[in-house]
């Protein structure tokens, strides 16, 4: 995991943007809305970042092949969540892809929560790769005839499937960096504020840096 604070010089022209653009729903199991980030941002992850990821991760320079980066509002309220957005998941089975969350929330107060990471119990993976997801599955629907389906809510520390190894504050102007095969669900409290509005919401940009 990497964590950087105070990311950005000047993150409040990230928030006037999102105030001026477009949010759509998302695409496959995303619980919101989404819309694409400034083209700057991406441009900001493809000069800073690399030889941090090295460091951390191993990678080379040249390996960040292409960034995509896009808005987030969690938007969508625990009773119509399917079942597998009721679980941590993983972005990607390859471990050389990496994913971030950049937090534009909680400027002038910490009303919204950050990201955990999950060790599911029954086969011990704190994440999946490719090697991993058969059997990973297969647990999965093990644990469902057994525990029967995980309740409409989105997931809150521990439960009977999954164990929370770490939790990471949304703070705002923080970005964190992981590996696409961990395993990790949003922090969505019970007093969650679903707004659609970018300045009152759980702003974030999500990127996906693939390698």
């Amino acid at each position: 995991m990497l964590v950087i604070d105070d990311f950005l010089d000047n993150p409040d022209k990230l928030i006037r943007s999102a105030c001026e653009t477009a949010f759509t729903p998302g695409h496959g199991l995303f619980p919101g809305h989404r819309a694409s980030a400034p083209k700057a941002y991406t441009d900001t992850l493809e000069m800073a970042l690399p030889g941090l990821l090295t460091e951390v991760f191993g990678t080379q320079p040249q390996d960040i092949k292409q960034v995509e980066s896009s808005y987030s509002l969690v938007t969508q309220p625990p009773a119509t969540l399917h079942p597998l957005q009721r679980i941590p998941h993983f972005d990607s089975p390859n471990p050389r892809e990496l994913a971030s969350i950049y937090f534009l929330c909680n400027q002038h107060s910490p009303d919204y929560s950050g990201t955990a990471f999950y060790r599911h119990r029954s086969t011990g993976f704190e994440y999946v790769d490719q090697q991993r997801l058969k059997p990973y599955m297969t647990a999965l629907e093990t644990d469902a005839k057994k525990l029967g389906a995980p309740p409409a809510d989105y997931i809150h520390g521990d439960t009977e499937m999954f164990e929370q190894i770490d939790i990471f504050e949304a703070v705002f102007n923080r970005i964190l960096i992981y590996r696409c095969t961990s395993l990790h669900s949003g922090v969505i409290d019970k007093d969650f504020n679903f707004s659609l509005n970018p300045e009152q919401a759980r702003l974030s940009i999500n990127s996906f840096l693939v390698s």
